[in-house]
């Protein structure tokens, strides 16, 4: 029997990603995971997001909405793929 399974590591990952978002400065624009950002290219459909949800969690939905127009829904999926996760691995229910 798997002691961590892959449900697990999921589980985990997204946790720490909504608590990093949580505790971090959406005003300080320093280092980017983007391909596109690192590749010099200035335009990215997906950049703001990060930002976006950290103004939420911080209770700032219009600082949110001018970040990034998908935070909100990302948020929103973020937190049902936890629930999901947290359903199968303690509860043993699938969706």
């Amino acid at each position: 029997m798997k002691t961590f399974s892959v449900f697990s590591f999921e589980l985990c990952f997204w946790i720490v990603a909504i608590l990093l978002l949580w505790t971090s400065n959406p005003n300080n624009h320093h280092f980017s995971l983007c391909p596109l950002v690192n590749l010099g290219i200035d335009w990215c459909p997906g950049c703001g997001i990060g930002r976006s949800i950290s103004w939420i969690l911080k209770g700032n939905i219009k600082e949110s909405f001018n970040a990034h127009w998908f935070g909100v829904p990302a948020l929103i999926v973020l937190i049902c793929r936890i629930i999901t996760l947290i359903r199968i691995k303690y509860f043993k229910i699938a969706n």
